[in-house]
């Protein structure tokens, strides 16, 4: 017996294929969904996680930058301090420089050579006085410039021949003369016996 089958099979086969493939599309649509998720929420973690990080950081480079200013107030004041402490050195060594001066001219000063003035600015004096001749003035620079430990870098600034009354109506020639020489500080200037004390040294 022949049997014949009437019903649309071909139908039904094509609409299992198609329900197959809207179940397998919906299960790949799915299965990307769960690793976009995925792999979504780890990279907010490692975001989350480096924003804690930078936190940190910037959390530490503020106590250091508040570091760096104590640090920065702290060099202010011991510069300060030490300004303070130069200039009250100075003053001190300063208030013997009259005395210094004075012994070193009456020291250094040739016969035939008496001074007129003397003027005194900061570190800087002037001297102006009257010489027998020029070669006294030489002779007075060279004492200025070897011989004295407390005047130095002695300059010539002026030198003018003129006549100077003797007495008896005689005329004398003379030579008026100006001199800058620079005060030497105390703490500038070697103690007495300074070299003596490094022995061995060349």
């Amino acid at each position: 017996m022949i049997l014949i089958n009437l019903l649309p099979h071909r139908e039904a086969a094509r609409k299992r294929q198609k329900d197959q493939f809207f179940t397998q599309l919906g299960l790949s649509v799915l299965l990307g969904g769960v690793i976009c998720g995925a792999i979504f929420t780890w990279y907010q973690g490692q975001i989350s996680s480096q924003q804690e990080r930078n936190l940190f950081l910037q959390g530490e480079i503020a106590k250091l930058d508040n570091e760096i200013k104590d640090i920065a107030n702290l060099q202010r004041e011991i510069a300060s301090l030490r300004a303070r402490q130069t200039a009250v050195e100075n003053l001190q060594g300063d208030r013997n420089l009259p005395v210094h001066l004075l012994d070193e001219l009456v020291a250094q000063l040739p016969d035939g050579i008496f001074l007129t003035s003397m003027k005194q600015e900061d570190q800087s004096v002037l001297l102006v006085g009257v010489a027998q001749s020029q070669e006294r003035v030489s002779d007075l620079l060279r004492n200025l410039s070897n011989n004295s430990p407390w005047l130095v870098r002695p300059e010539l600034v002026e030198i003018v021949a003129a006549q100077a009354n003797a007495g008896n109506r005689d005329q004398r020639r003379v030579s008026n003369f100006s001199i800058r020489v620079s005060l030497k500080r105390p703490s500038a200037t070697p103690a007495p016996g300074a070299s003596a004390a490094a022995p061995g040294k060349v």
